[in-house]
């Protein structure tokens, strides 16, 4: 048995050509133009990369950006400030400070001083409790693209098993809430977890999002299981550096009943969430529906 490809990248190209379509419709019956404020501080090469895909893909599906890109000495006054002008501002309806900041700024106090509706990435206090509550919030955007993919690919997720490999802010807790409220019985485990093997194999749903370059071997996979691998670790096999995920994808493609790959898997998900999270941000604030599919 070879396992069916969930495709990431066809996946949000498919997600950015809704939010393109929804965002013309707001163009034009409603003269609203939503707006993306991403800001970067310092100079690491990673941020630079990933803060250029959001401008250009933002400017292609008709939203407005706004880059905001300062020194690495920045104060932590100054950031604060540019923070509450963004969130002053009207035309701005999503805000994103690109992580890692350098290590004189207070990461949480930093994403906390942004509005929760603008806070597109998901992070703030608020927005956390919100989601572990069943509340309506904006939704971390990698496991907002993961839930998006297994939707399309069970239809209903109610009563499956899922365990999520990893307990991280950004990923592994926001996940497991997110398949709680899908009607999943949800295990959290990670690195320490008792005979995670045995874990794994009960899994209907296994995602991956520890960190570790192909943990996760072929036979920790349940048969016909969907595995969603969130991993995206840099190694170095046979003189040339490759991308490899968090599972074992030759050995798991031969077991599972769907997996994604790294590269072109969850990650083209992330940006593409990013968007759907500031046209929802957009609709929230001027009082109009939901964009129907592109929320949790």
């Amino acid at each position: 048995m070879t396992a069916t490809i969930i495709d990431g990248k066809a996946f949000a190209a498919k997600v950015r050509g809704e939010v393109a379509a929804h965002v013309a419709r707001l163009k034009e019956e409603h003269g609203i133009t939503p707006g993306l404020a991403v800001v970067l501080v310092g100079e690491d090469p990673a941020s630079q990369v990933y803060v250029r895909n959001k401008g250009t893909q933002t400017l292609e599906v008709g939203m407005a950006s706004f880059e905001h890109k300062l020194p690495a000495e920045t104060s932590e006054a100054d950031l604060l400030a540019l923070i509450a002008n963004l969130n002053a501002d009207p035309a701005v309806h999503g805000i994103l400070v690109q992580l890692p900041l350098p290590k004189h700024l207070d990461s949480d106090l930093v994403i906390n001083a942004i509005d929760p509706a603008k806070d597109v990435d998901g992070f703030h206090i608020s927005n956390v409790g919100l989601l572990g509550t069943g509340q309506k919030s904006m939704v971390p955007c990698t496991p907002l693209g993961c839930l998006m993919m297994l939707r399309d690919h069970h239809g209903s997720l109610a009563g499956l098993n899922a365990v999520v490999v990893g307990r991280s802010n950004i990923v592994g807790k926001p996940m497991a809430q997110l398949l709680l409220g899908d009607s999943c019985t949800v295990t959290i485990a990670h690195s320490r977890t008792k005979d995670l093997g045995a874990v794994c194999r009960g899994a209907d749903i296994l995602v991956a999002a520890v960190g570790r370059p192909e943990m996760i071997p072929g036979d920790w996979v349940k048969p016909g299981a969907t595995v969603i691998d969130v991993g995206i670790n840099r190694i170095e096999r046979d003189g040339k550096g490759k991308l490899v995920g968090d599972v074992d994808f030759g050995s798991a493609v031969k077991v599972a009943g769907a997996i994604t790959p790294v590269p072109g898997g969850v990650g083209p998900m992330t940006i593409a969430c990013l968007l759907a999270n500031t046209l929802t941000a957009c609709c929230r604030a001027n009082g109009l529906p939901e964009p129907a599919g592109l929320t949790a």
